[in-house]
């Protein structure tokens, strides 16, 4: 882009851009994908086993990856991005999630069909689903309304605002 141009104007997207690069750049988090996915039950070290399992269902990499680094270092939970909406019922099945967050605009199958199809699954059907959408606004999302029954934050997604809806639907651990 042309220095003078009507994006160069905004300081929020270059710096929102350099972020994004420095983030990539470093490559400190390695994605998980398919054979990839982490082990359903993990080892005999009590902090993993605490790990809450979190599915980003959005068909914008840069954005689940994002959210990815940034949840994994906000709390203890083991995160795992799907960007082909049309894989998130197979990648649920296999990652066995607490809960999914699912964007509700996306090519192929929306987040709502997406959200019928777990909802028809007997393994899923208890999996709380909270959608992620630009749909709304963020005092739309505070009010306690649902989408098709379910939680949804608006994006831009603010991180502790995901973190108490997150925290507000997911099941109580299991004892051991």
């Amino acid at each position: 882009m042309l220095p003078g141009s009507a994006r160069d104007d905004f300081p929020e997207v270059h710096t929102q851009r350099q972020m994004m690069k420095k983030l990539f750049e470093a490559d400190f988090l390695p994605r998980a994908s398919g054979s990839d996915l982490p082990p359903v039950e993990s080892t005999s070290d009590s902090t993993v086993k605490r790990r809450r399992r979190i599915l980003i269902v959005d068909d914008d990499a840069n954005s689940t990856h994002l959210v990815k680094i940034l949840l994994e270092r906000s709390g203890p939970y083991l995160v795992l991005e799907e960007n082909d909406p049309t894989k998130a019922d197979q990648t649920a099945h296999n990652f066995k999630p607490d809960v999914i967050l699912l964007d509700i605009v996306m090519p192929k199958i929306d987040g709502g069909e997406l959200a019928t199809q777990i909802e028809a699954d007997c393994e899923l059907r208890d999996t709380p689903i909270i959608f992620l959408t630009a749909l709304v606004t963020h005092g739309e999302a505070k009010s306690g309304l649902h989408i098709q029954g379910h939680p949804f934050v608006a994006k831009p997604i603010s991180i502790p605002e995901l973190i108490e809806a997150i925290e507000k639907h997911l099941p109580a651990p299991a004892e051991c």
